[in-house]
């Protein structure tokens, strides 16, 4: 149990979407919960807080003998609720006036409205469940797509929690150790074994350095699989966007150099969310607006995850390969450029060819404007774009919080490797250990958290959650 702080309270929420809708949720958890919803609900010969928990009941929601709404009532006992106290939820009709009029009665009887969050940060509280476990419940609720769904629901379930346990539980062990050594420093005897706690600290460091790096996928799954759609001007970038997306996001112009900004939007293809980002042309340019839009084009390359190198099959050479020069050299080792010609339907009205261009090189040959090719390049893009998904048993992290937390664990079990090979004295070895089971605890929330931190993490959270 968690105590870092006492909720001697009751809160009550509206838990579903803001606005009118079949069915409304409102949630009470706290102590006086039943005996607050009590003086509304009316069941006949039954009473509330006499009903068996966890069993939803038919009931009228009653003020002064005038009948709010016919509900369904469901009592919760503590500690076997979401929140580990006793609750109650009211399901009734979802209209706004009977919503917001049966809140105004509970709070009227003394309970509080609920910040955004509390119903789980009470849940954290009671040991119900760890930190990052409550985090995962946010990323459920915003998840977009299937794998994004995955990730938020192995994380909820302790999967990630379970890992950290693993390694916590081992370097506890050895720094007990170590410390018992200065319970009897007199006698010069030595418990920790100094070898295996070498070989425990690179084991500790893979797994932390193998969680870090999950986080470039692990954030691409929660927010959108970047993809760049690049090339020079007018080579029908924006077209493109718009087949991707099947709707028309970006203006289209023959006039070269119309888009000057980025444009991004989004699409779910086979589970994954696509984020798909129009860049300005990149060309040499003296107009400063557009110059700044190549600039921000080049940046977005760099933190792509998969590059489409679009341009005109008609063009020549030069510029073509002086334009894909700038955006490899941006987009540095291993970054997947898909190389696609547009604009293959008026290839008869010229002489010049593509082919001859990228003889040793895949090009995909498409027309957008006709949608030729463009599901085949939906297909590429869905097969570069998961490269590296493929284990969907894997633990990906997709917090940064809890990147930033590994970094300090990392740079932590590097002190402590430093202190051992300079025969660090065990009293300051032991501190080492105990700063990097801090920051463990920082991402599980095993030990006590400022209460301006927690605040911090469950503001995010929607109310009623």
């Amino acid at each position: 149990m968690r105590h870092l702080a006492e909720f001697d309270d009751t809160i009550c929420a509206i838990s579903t979407a803001a606005g009118e809708g079949a069915i409304a949720i409102i949630r009470l958890s706290g102590e006086k919960s039943v005996d607050l919803a009590a003086k509304y609900i009316r069941m006949g010969k039954k009473q509330l807080t006499g009903i068996d928990p966890n069993y939803q009941q038919f009931a009228r929601f009653e003020y002064q003998d005038e009948i709010i709404d016919e509900v369904m009532v469901t009592r919760f006992a503590a500690p076997k609720s979401y929140t580990g106290e006793d609750m109650v939820e009211i399901a009734c009709h979802g209209s706004i006036f009977i919503q917001h009029r049966i809140l105004q009665m509970l709070v009227s009887a003394g309970a509080r409205v609920a910040r955004p969050g509390e119903f789980t940060q009470r849940a954290f509280m009671n040991g119900k469940m760890d930190l990052s476990q409550a985090e995962a419940v946010a990323d459920l609720i915003s998840s977009r797509n299937r794998m994004a769904h995955k990730v938020a629901m192995r994380q909820m379930k302790g999967e990630f929690s379970s890992k950290l346990e693993h390694l916590r539980s081992r370097l506890m062990d050895f720094t007990s150790l170590i410390e018992l050594e200065l319970d009897f420093s007199e006698e010069d005897v030595e418990f920790a074994d100094r070898t295996q706690l070498f070989e425990l600290l690179k084991e500790v460091d893979e797994e932390v350095r193998s969680l870090s790096k999950s986080f470039e996928l692990g954030n691409a799954i929660k927010n959108g699989i970047p993809i760049a759609i690049v090339g020079e001007p007018n080579v029908g970038k924006s077209t493109l966007l718009n087949r991707l997306l099947n709707e028309d996001r970006a203006i289209v112009s023959e006039i070269a150099g119309t888009t000057r900004d980025v444009i991004e939007d989004t699409m779910v293809i086979d589970g994954y969310e696509f984020r798909f980002i129009d860049t300005a042309g990149i060309r040499e340019s003296s107009d400063e607006i557009e110059s700044k839009g190549i600039e921000l084009a080049l940046q977005k390359v760099s933190k792509a995850r998969v590059v489409i190198y679009l341009f005109d099959a008609r063009a020549d050479e030069k510029p073509i390969k002086k334009a894909l020069e700038r955006i490899r050299a941006k987009a540095g080792a291993g970054m997947p450029i898909i190389l696609v010609a547009n604009k293959t339907d008026l290839l008869e009205q010229t002489d010049k060819n593509y082919e001859e261009y990228f003889l040793d090189e895949q090009v995909l040959s498409i027309s957008a404007k006709e949608n030729r090719g463009v599901e085949t390049l939906i297909q590429l893009l869905v097969k570069e774009g998961t490269r590296g998904l493929e284990n969907e048993d894997q633990i990906l992290v997709t917090n940064i919080r809890h990147v930033e937390a590994l970094h300090h664990i990392h740079e932590g079990i590097e002190r402590i490797t430093e202190g051992l090979e300079n025969q660090l004295p065990g009293d300051l070895l032991s501190f080492e250990i105990r700063q990097v089971l801090d920051h463990i605890a920082d991402i599980t929330g095993q030990t006590i958290t400022p209460d301006d931190v927690l605040g911090h993490i469950f503001k995010n959270f929607c109310i009623g959650k």
